[in-house]
């Protein structure tokens, strides 16, 4: 019987998924040595350390999410909560807190080299979609009909995106929309892989936070732009353009897209064009050009 219990447990500890708050870089490494109960006093052997346990825990069948743990969130969660921050219990706390809500990224098996850039990646892009979502709900509502002009603002945005998807030539798509504001300008992009059938792949995610973005330069008519670049295998890439304008986008055309593309946004000073790549006018997005009337 007892050897039953001790099977039956360990093929339920295979069932149990974990969460792993992970310290990127020595920098955040060393604000946490503060505390006697973390014991690490190295960062490459700690991350040799961990390493080690994600690859332990995959080979017995375990799926590991790895989130960014931040000292200095860690230790206002420990205030908020009353809880002790020295201690493994509330850093275990932290970290489910993190899995819950945080930006996490899944175990699979891949180098932990390889895995921290998406870490961090994924930490930026939630930062990003926070910020601008936070910005767009403190519009409030329009003076003139009453109506949300951030969910307004996303509405459009999202109207607009599906549209260029739309009208876009076949192939894997990379967008990048930027858009100039105080304290900082935002910059978001969104792959759209396409599957066999033509349809494109996109992320949940980064579709939000490119949602977002857009929808925030709309609604402020803050300066911005918005670039796709399309590859497709044996052909040269295509490179379409628009800026933000008003409350719309404005498409460039094939002389300005490649002027973007080929001078350096810091001196003025001109760049060699890349090989193989086509700088051309974007598609017609149809119903971009709003009617006469109100709009925000």
């Amino acid at each position: 019987m007892a050897h039953t219990d001790q099977t039956g447990r360990r093929v339920l500890r295979r069932e149990i998924a974990g969460t792993i708050g992970l310290l990127t870089d020595e920098h955040d490494f060393r604000a946490m040595r503060r505390y006697r109960s973390f014991t690490f006093d190295d960062h490459s052997a700690y991350l040799h350390q961990v390493e080690a346990l994600l690859r332990s825990r995959a080979s017995q069948g375990t799926h590991t999410s790895v989130a960014l743990f931040d000292p200095e969130e860690y230790a206002d969660f420990c205030s908020a909560t009353g809880l002790d921050p020295d201690a493994a219990a509330s850093r275990t706390r932290f970290t489910a807190e993190l899995a819950a809500s945080g930006p996490t990224v899944p175990y699979e098996g891949q180098p932990l080299a390889d895995l921290l850039p998406d870490l961090v990646d994924e930490a930026v892009r939630q930062a990003t979609r926070e910020y601008a979502s936070t910005l767009l709900a403190r519009l409030g509502n329009c003076a003139t009909c009453g109506e949300d002009l951030g969910r307004a603002a996303f509405t459009r945005a999202t109207r607009l995106l599906v549209r260029i998807l739309e009208t876009a030539p076949p192939g894997n798509r990379h967008l990048v929309c930027s858009v100039s504001g105080s304290p900082e300008t935002l910059v978001t992009a969104l792959y759209a892989d396409e599957d066999i059938d033509g349809t494109p792949h996109i992320d949940e995610a980064e579709t939000l936070e490119f949602t977002s973005v857009l929808a925030l330069g709309l609604a402020t008519h803050s300066p911005g732009g918005l670039v796709m670049r399309i590859s497709t295998p044996g052909g040269p890439d295509r490179i379409h353009g628009w800026r933000l304008r008003g409350y719309g986008l404005e498409p460039l055309t094939a002389g300005e897209v490649f002027d973007a593309y080929c001078t350096d946004a810091g001196s003025g000073d001109l760049i060699s064009p890349e090989s193989n790549v086509d700088y051309c006018a974007p598609p017609d997005l149809g119903d971009d050009h709003l009617p006469p009337g109100h709009h925000h």
